[in-house]
Formats: structure tokens, sequence, C-alpha cells
């Protein structure tokens, strides 16, 4: 069976049609409100991170309904953009079923916010229904309180979207839009694009008005079967209309029916902040038969809406590449072979040390620098970062991936980084005991800590004034503990079992000895600060991926889908190279410069484009976001300040395993005396 396509774009196509996954993007100026839904790498994490029965494998298995069987309508939770912080469905005063039952989540959805509930929607396969209304107990309405009404009205101030699911897919409201505003009306052709969710009320001439009608539209697929069997069918759509109809306008009977007003006579329902408010939640049900298979029931929401600035993107990244290509070409086989060849003549060497600079420290170019410990457990954790981050994407481009298992993608990724622990130990003890460390039991605790203590510190620290709004985006506390517990009981093992034999190994064999005295530095010219060489060094990584990068913004803070993985996997190899060019170019001209300090200075500098994510960031929270509030702005920039430390780390990292590779190669290929 063809395998399930993931939900990664909002715009739709009005046929069904295949879409690559790797070329979604999603549509700029709609609101999602649930993002980065993943299913498991691997079957292990997949068992760990969520119930066997409550989720399915994409083209494995379908859930197959008879008619008037019960299709359950579940609630994920409330958010906004705006304030960034979600809260679980029943946090405003709907109504509630007999016993609410919360299904059982993985890692991913707790960090998310997901609070996934039962709903008090009565929909059976195949069966309209006109009109019900829900919590209605002898003809009488909902009463709100004015701290009911109060909270109601905040939420819909602030443009809360609510999210339902059915049959695992997400509910979308339907926007038609016209591209051609200027032609005449038959000329005009209509855009039709999805929101994820449906808004939870609206605001006119400042009144507040609740959608308290809900008209679901379910597309279903009537699979072929025998003469002699009952047809089954397939959910393969989900979408709602909200309404807002006042109490006088529903007409509602005994037997929880109602009738709703025809045409547009009928006036929103107002909700007053000051004062009791009385109102019908009501709902409608209509199914239609699609031709869209199963299989193929997430492709309306794929899209190839802007996939020309995504090549533009990957063209532009290949300009740079080639262009730093280019220079290099340049140092290396004209300057860097002249000069290799000038120091290997006897005769010359007087003269040669005159005009080049390079050899003139090879007897200090391999000196340890300070803080070797600390060097060498930053570009560990660098380790575990560039590993952890290639495998996620690897495994996505591939499709392995599904928005069926939400809050996968996070759960996979705490996972790798704590199993990738072993690798950063390694690499850490290695380059340790290169640098002429002897106590490799507190290095491997620094490697194991110094970086993700960091990071829980931030998070510890956000999460306080998340718990403070009684959000469900506040990691609960024994979820904190179990992370702790991974922490200490996976990750620091595997770093010190990591560190022990790269401790051990034969350390990285330098081709030149380290003199006894160290040699003076001249006197360096402007170009060679540290900050300037930052600035140089960042924006041609920066450049190459800064468009993919909005996108990812979007899909963060505006709750926009993101699954363009392969055009992800792309930029991510061609960020690797980009980095490690300019990071040889670089430490060139530094030694160049007879500047023998490059260790610290070439991670710094290899780094140097999380400068311009950062400087970007605050550009995206200022022309892009509308966040007023203090807690969301600290929200922001906590996180923030998360992302550019962690690709600091690894475009340090990558720059400077890619420096000292040519650092060696260099000095191993010029005889010395």
């Amino acid at each position: 069976m063809k395998a399930g396509r993931p939900l990664c774009g909002v715009k739709l196509r009005n046929q069904g049609s295949s879409t690559s996954a790797d070329v979604i993007t999603p549509t700029r100026g709609s609101k999602m409100a649930v993002a980065m839904d993943w299913l498991p790498w691997s079957l292990l994490l997949f068992s760990l991170s969520c119930e066997s029965n409550a989720f399915y494998v994409p083209g494995v298995a379908p859930i197959n309904f008879h008619q008037n069987d019960p299709v359950e309508i579940k609630a994920v939770k409330l958010t906004s953009s705006r304030t960034q912080l979600p809260y679980e469905y029943y946090s405003l005063p709907f109504c509630q079923p007999g016993k609410i039952t919360y299904k059982a989540e993985n890692l991913g959805e707790v960090l998310r916010g997901d609070r996934i509930v039962n709903t008090p929607f009565q929909v059976l396969m195949n069966s309209e229904k006109k009109c019900e209304v829900l919590c209605s107990q002898s003809n009488k309405p909902v009463t709100l309180t004015v701290e009911e009404s109060r909270l109601v009205a905040e939420r819909i101030t602030e443009d809360y979207y609510v999210h339902l699911i059915a049959d695992n897919l997400p509910v979308a409201t339907r926007l038609e839009l016209y591209s051609n505003r200027d032609s005449d009306d038959k000329k005009k052709e209509k855009d039709v694009q999805f929101e994820h969710g449906y808004r939870l009320g609206f605001t006119d001439v400042n009144k507040i008005y609740l959608h308290n009608h809900l008209s679901f539209i379910l597309y279903y697929h009537r699979e072929d079967m025998e003469e002699d069997q009952e047809h089954t069918y397939r959910v393969v759509r989900f979408e709602v209309i909200p309404q807002s109809i006042r109490l006088e306008d529903l007409k509602a009977d005994e037997k929880s029916s109602c009738t709703l007003p025809e045409g547009t006579n009928s006036s929103p329902q107002e909700i007053d902040p000051t004062k009791e408010n009385q109102l019908y939640f009501t709902y409608s049900v209509h199914w239609e038969e699609s031709d869209i298979k199963w299989a193929s029931r997430w492709d309306t929401y794929l899209t190839m809406s802007d996939v020309q600035i995504h090549w533009f993107s990957i063209i532009n990244s290949v300009v740079v590449v080639f262009f730093l290509s280019g220079i290099l070409s340049m140092i290396i086989i004209r300057t860097l072979r002249k000069d290799i060849a000038n120091y290997n003549k006897e005769d010359d060497i007087e003269d040669t040390m005159e005009e080049s600079g390079w050899k003139l420290v090879h007897g200090d170019v391999f000196r340890p620098p300070q803080y070797p410990m600390i060097l060498s457990s930053l570009l560990g954790s660098g380790i575990q970062l560039f590993c952890m981050i290639l495998i996620v994407i690897f495994v996505a481009m591939l499709g392995m991936l599904s928005p069926s298992s939400r809050g996968a993608l996070m759960t996979t990724a705490c996972f790798l980084f704590m199993f990738m622990g072993v690798f950063g130990g390694f690499s850490a003890g290695r380059l340790y005991r290169t640098l002429k460390g002897h106590r490799w039991k507190k290095g491997a605790f620094c490697t194991a800590t110094l970086y993700p203590g960091v990071v829980f510190g931030i998070c510890f620290v956000l999460n306080c004034f998340i718990w403070g709004k009684h959000s469900s985006g506040a990691v609960p506390f024994p979820t904190m503990v179990a992370l702790l517990c991974m922490w200490f009981g996976i990750s620091l093992p595997l770093v010190y079992l990591g560190y022990y034999f790269g401790f051990r190994k034969q350390p990285y064999d330098n081709p030149v000895r380290t003199n006894q005295i160290p040699r003076q530095i001249p006197e360096q010219r402007w170009y060679m600060n540290r900050f300037v060489g930052i600035l140089m060094a960042g924006i041609l990584p920066f450049g190459a991926m800064f468009i993919e990068l909005f996108f990812i913004f979007s899909a963060i803070w505006e709750n926009q889908f993101y699954y363009l993985f392969g055009f992800l996997f792309l930029v991510f190899i061609i960020l690797v190279v980009s980095c490690s060019q300019i990071s040889i170019v670089m430490v060139y001209f530094q030694l160049c410069a007879e500047d023998y300090r490059w260790w610290w200075r070439n991670f710094l500098v290899s780094g140097g484009s999380a400068f311009y994510v950062l400087v970007y960031a605050i550009f995206y929270f200022v022309n892009k976001l509308d966040i007023v509030e203090f807690i969301p702005s600290l929200l922001y920039f906590g996180y923030t300040a998360l992302m550019v430390l962690s690709f600091w780390l690894l475009t340090g990292t990558i720059g400077f395993y890619a420096a000292y590779m040519f650092v060696r190669k260099i000095y191993a290929a010029v005889k010395i005396d």
C-alpha cells in the first residue's frame, strides 16, 4: 500500500495530485496553529514515545468505518501567535462530555503543550446532522459567569485558534481568495487556502463575538468491496465552518435538536466581559464522498506555492559555495603550493621566510590554548548537536516522519542527543589529550554538563514564567524529573564512556614539534580583530541559508507548518561546506599574519553566522510578529538565545575541525629543520 502523505502546507490545490514532501512550503499568510508533528525515526523510539494503538504508521494501519460507526472528535489545544502560550481545550468553558479522558502523551507532545482530550461532539460515519445542541439541559442555554466571559473575551482578542482532530486529521478552515482583484468577476481565479484550526471568535467595532456554532464537513472515501460485504469508509479530510449565532436566533427543542436561522438574517453572539452571557453551543455534520484515497489524504494539504523561492535559495547557496571554492582554489593551488615549494628549497629558506609568515610559526601553531578543557567540552557538545541534527534531517528527508504522530520530532531529537553523547565524549576526550590535558574525569563531567546545563537552566527559568500563566506549554514537574533522569542516567554515562575511550586513544599526530619558548606575536592589523573576523566569516554561511531560516521562524513563531526537509538537508550540507571553507580561509590569513593563537579564535569566528541569526531574530521580532506583552517577548528572546547558542556550537565545531585538518595538512607538507 502506498505510504501516507504528511501534512506540510496550508494552501490547497483543487486536484488531489501527489506532491513530493520535500518541495512543500507553508503559505506565508496562513496562521497555522500546530507545527512540526512527526513520526519517530525508529520503532524503538516509536514504542517509547506513544501507545501502539494511539497512532498508525502511514500506509500500514488505516481505520475502516462502517455506516453509522462513531468518528471521535478530539481537541488538541488553543494557540495564538500573539502570545506564544498554548492552553488546553477545557481551560475555556466549552461543553464537556460525561467523562473527560486525556490521551497518554509522548515527551514531544508535553514539551509542545498538546493536551489531546475527548469532546462531546457525536459524529457518526456518513450520517448527517443539521443542528445539534451541546450540553443543553431541558432546553436551557449555557450561562457564562462574569469571570468566564472575561476569559473568553480575552482569548478572542488575543487571536486564539482552536484545534480539533478527527481520525488523526487536523481540522482546517477553508479560505477562498481571489488573485485577480482588478479584473472582472468572471475572470477572477479562486485561490483556496486552509487555515489550520478555527478562530475562537472575532472583534468588530470594539465588540467581541464568539464562534458558538461549528459546521463540520468531513470527506470520506468508499473502499471497494466484494458484493456480499458491507461497504467501509475512510476519513480523508476534515473541515469546519465556524459561525457566530446569537441565542435569540437559535431555536432548540427538548431533544437537543435546533434550527438554524435562514440566510443572513441572524446576528452574531456577542460576549460582554462585564456581565453574564447566555448562549447555545451547537454543531452540524455534513459528509461528502471524495475520490482521494486514504493513502493520499494528506495531499490536499500539500502544495508547491513558494517552491521558486526555495530553489532560489538553493541556487544562491550554491553560488556562495562556488565563490568560496574559487578563493580556496586560488589559495591552495597557487599560493600554498608556491609557499610549500619555496619552503622546501633549502637554498632559499631565508628569502622565503621574509616573503610569507605561516611557516615562521611552525614551532607554536600546535601550542595548547588556554582553557583546553572548556574548549574540548564545547567541541564535544558541538559534535553531539551535529550528529543529532544530521540524523533527524536525513530521516525526515526520506519521508519517515508523519504529522500523525504529534511531538515525535522533539522526542526523537531529545533521545538522539542523549545517545550521541558517546560520540561527543569520544571526540572531546581525544582532543583534550591532544591538548596535553590530564584530568579526564573532570573533562568528561564538563562535557556532559556545560552546554546541557545552560540549556536546562534557561528553559527552567522560562518554564517558571509559563507556569505563572497556567499555560499547557509549561513542562510538568514529573516530566522535568524524567528529563533530568535522562540527562544523568543516559547522557552522562555515555559521555563518560566515550570520553574514557577517546582519552585512551592515541592523540592526534601533529606534524611539527612545539617550541618550549613561545614566539612573540607581531602587532596585528585592524581587520585581524576577532569581532571583525566574526562579521566577515559569518556573512557568507548566513547568506547561504537565510531564506530557509525565514520559513523555520514562521513555523516556530507563527504556528505555520514546516515540512521542507529535502530543501533543509541541501541547505545543511551547503552550510557545512561553506563553514568549512570560510574557516580554512580565516585560519590561513591568521597564520600568515604570524598569529598562532588560532584555537579559540577559529572556534569563535567559524560560528560568526550565529551573530547574524541573532540580528535576524531581532529583525523578525520587530517587523513580523505582533508581540507586545512581557512574557511572550521573554519567551521569544529566551528560546532565540538557545537557538543562537546551539547554532554557534554547531558551526563553530564544523569550522574548527576543518581548520584543524587544514593546519595539519599544510605543516605536514613542508620540511622543518
